[in-house]
């Protein structure tokens, strides 16, 4: 009896603790990491098969970790990963048996799961269905809760979204985004605290590339390194972490930079794989270790903006091609990275592929991204037509990464010509020329009249989406081996004044170009016709606008984009239509650029 008793004592044990199993609550559901709150990254790791980074079969190639997130009608399909010890950003480890993914939660309540896990040939880039292994159909649930953040972190945010307009925009606050960052240096992730990173180039080097090896270790963002932030390997990592607090302190929000330079590309110093002649092999802690930045971005409010090639390197992979490595290349960087909520996938920098082939990069990339994330890409100045006029209207691609001098004219252009074709584009500027030159140091070029006056406002008053600025490589703290941001920091104020003006003034979304509206030839309009009119003037002076039909009065003031500030009163204080009227001059330095504020009264 007593024997019997014993027996069905651990039956009930047994029956109790199989929903602890489904609920996801046991080791076997997979391990629930991260603050299980909307819009933050929730990690699953699961226990699976031991092996490593070199090992056959290929844990990259040959296994495929899906994991099925689900709440009411939603579904979102996550890839995973193979993370080593599951702690390799700080143990350096290449071996170990743990499989992880990273999920974002868009609502608060219940989210069940359920795995995939697969082993076969190439299975990671094809669907077949392969043989299961540990873990393939566990199951497991957790419950989310509401964000606790605020302010710029991302989290507060939501997730950064195309939607079919001239700007980005936030899911959860539905505010647009205004994009001002830092397109140099363009290898920001070759870095000398990360794991197997170096610089691997020819000591003879040409044009932008030229100069002996380097790698970057922006000791002069040391300082701006904040107790309590992020570090690996007992104390690696302050200079990036204190680099990105500086640039986020200046009001940016976007940085630019590419995972692969190597393949003939011209720093030579940044790769995912363990080794720079390797395609199929990633290295798990070096990878970790730049989750942890880009994780400490979404908490300063910086935007990934992620160039997946350069022109040098664009025919590396599969000769150009959607072959085995670019489809395994972009199922890592999705897996690993596209959890983050801001982020642009950029098809590369000047681009050369086929149309076919970009085309197949876009609904390769938005077929796997769970997130959607934008797609957009960069070329030549003079090659706009041949790159983008084909990709007007195509359903898997969001805007043109524009490299021009002719700023407010190519900006207009896109968005007139991807309006027409039924999907309107957001269009940033993301590169002037020349290459040698870009944006000068504040020491070379304190007031950056140019910069200003073309490109930022060129850009911001055509209706753009916003700035990126690249550093030519003629300069000090270069695309290449620029160590501080503070040799542009005057450049960021004013950007900054700029994105202020737009947000703070301007219903910015409703508004559009109207250069047509105003009598001076060489300035800027961008308005809601009877209702608010911004003005840009290059040159200072003055100009009339056309009120067209409206009666109304009209205040108007004056905004200063060079120091920024309050708004202020020129030579008129309001003016009336209809028809053209003398806006009047602004308060003071009058041969110098102003905006003029112009608002129904």
């Amino acid at each position: 009896m007593q024997r019997y008793k014993f027996t069905l004592l651990l039956a009930i044990c047994f029956i109790l603790a199989a929903p602890a199993f489904l609920t996801g609550e046991s080791e076997a559901a997979g391990v629930i990491s991260g603050e299980l709150k909307k819009w933050h990254k929730v990690t699953l790791t699961f226990t699976g098969p031991q092996t490593n980074e070199n090992a056959k079969p290929n844990p990259f190639r040959d296994y495929r970790l899906n994991v099925t997130f689900a709440k009411g009608k939603k579904r979102y399909v996550v890839p995973g990963y193979y993370a080593a010890d599951g702690n390799a950003a700080q143990t350096g480890a290449t071996a170990g048996n743990k499989w992880r993914v990273h999920f974002v939660p868009d609502e608060i309540g219940q989210w069940s799961y359920t795995v995939s896990f697969r082993t076969g040939v190439d299975i990671a880039i094809s669907n077949k269905s392969g043989s299961s292994v540990a873990l393939d159909g566990v199951k497991g649930s957790f419950t989310v809760s509401a964000t606790d953040k605020t302010g710029s972190d991302h989290r507060a945010k939501g997730l950064l979204k195309y939607v079919g307009k001239r700007y980005l925009q936030f899911a959860e606050t539905g505010e647009h985004f205004l994009k001002g960052g830092a397109d140099s240096p363009e290898n920001f992730l070759g870095y000398a605290d990360f794991d197997d990173t170096f610089d691997a180039g020819e000591l003879k080097r040409k044009g932008e590339a030229a100069g002996g090896k380097f790698l970057h270790r922006y000791a002069p963002h040391v300082q701006d390194w904040r107790p309590g932030d992020p570090t690996w390997k007992n104390g690696k990592g302050k200079g990036i972490i204190g680099a990105l607090n500086y640039l986020a302190s200046k009001g940016m929000n976007s940085v630019y930079f590419l995972p692969y330079n190597i393949d003939g590309g011209d720093g030579k110093d940044v790769w995912p794989w363990t080794k720079p002649g390797e395609k199929f092999r990633f290295d798990c802690s070096k990878l970790d270790q730049w989750e942890i930045v880009f994780s400490h971005m979404d908490k300063l409010g910086l935007m990934l903006h992620i160039i997946t090639q350069e022109q040098e390197n664009d025919q590396g992979l599969d000769g150009g091609e959607l072959g085995p490595q670019r489809k395994l290349y972009y199922r890592e960087l999705i897996a690993r990275f596209a959890h983050h909520l801001a982020l642009v996938w950029n098809l590369g920098e000047e681009n050369t592929n086929t149309d076919a082939q970009r085309k197949a990069f876009c609904r390769y990339i938005k077929d796997l991204d769970p997130y959607e994330h934008p797609i957009v890409c960069h070329t030549f100045p003079g090659k706009y037509d041949e790159v983008y006029n084909p990709l007007l209207g195509y359903e898997y691609f969001d805007g043109p990464s524009l490299q021009t001098n002719d700023t407010h004219v190519q900006t207009l252009k896109w968005l007139d010509r991807s309006a027409s074709a039924g999907r309107r584009w957001f269009v940033c500027l993301d590169e002037i020329g020349p290459a040698h030159t870009g944006v000068k140091p504040d020491k070379d070029d304190y007031w950056h009249d140019e910069v200003r006056k073309k490109h930022l406002w060129g850009n911001l008053m055509a209706g753009g989406a916003g700035v990126e600025w690249y550093f030519g490589y003629k300069f000090a703290h270069n695309d290449l081996n620029c160590e501080d941001w503070r040799s542009r920091e005057h450049l960021w104020d004013m950007t900054r004044y700029a994105l202020d003006f737009f947000r703070r003034y301007l219903p910015f979304t409703e508004m559009t170009g109207h250069d047509e509206l105003t009598s001076v030839k060489n300035d800027y309009c961008f308005a809601m016709p009877g209702r608010i009119y911004a003005i840009y003037l290059p040159a200072g002076g003055t100009t009339s606008l056309d009120l067209g039909d409206s009666s109304a009065t009209f205040t108007v003031q004056w905004f200063n984009p060079r120091t920024g500030g309050s708004l202020r009163t020129g030579t008129v204080d309001k003016i009336t239509g209809p028809g053209p009227a003398a806006i009047g001059q602004p308060p003071k330095d009058t041969d110098k650029d102003w905006v003029a504020l112009i608002k129904l009264k």
